[in-house]
């Protein structure tokens, strides 16, 4: 059987932390940022968490 492959997409955008956690960034931060406040944008800088409801999703993605 040949081996399962990872979603490209999906290893680009996620990461695991040392608990097993999986790390994610914020949208909206990439582009049309002149109309978006500064408060708007420090906040979408922080590293976020999978929602519990979608890590078995993002784990079958990654294949962990």
């Amino acid at each position: 059987m040949p081996k399962v492959k990872t979603k490209s997409g999906a290893k680009k955008r996620f990461s695991l932390t040392g608990t097993g956690k999986i790390k994610r960034k914020h949208a909206y931060k990439s582009h049309i940022l002149t109309k978006k406040t500064t408060k708007q944008k420090r906040n979408l800088t922080h590293i976020g968490l999978v929602s519990s409801a979608d890590t078995d999703r993002v784990k079958a993605m990654l294949n962990i």
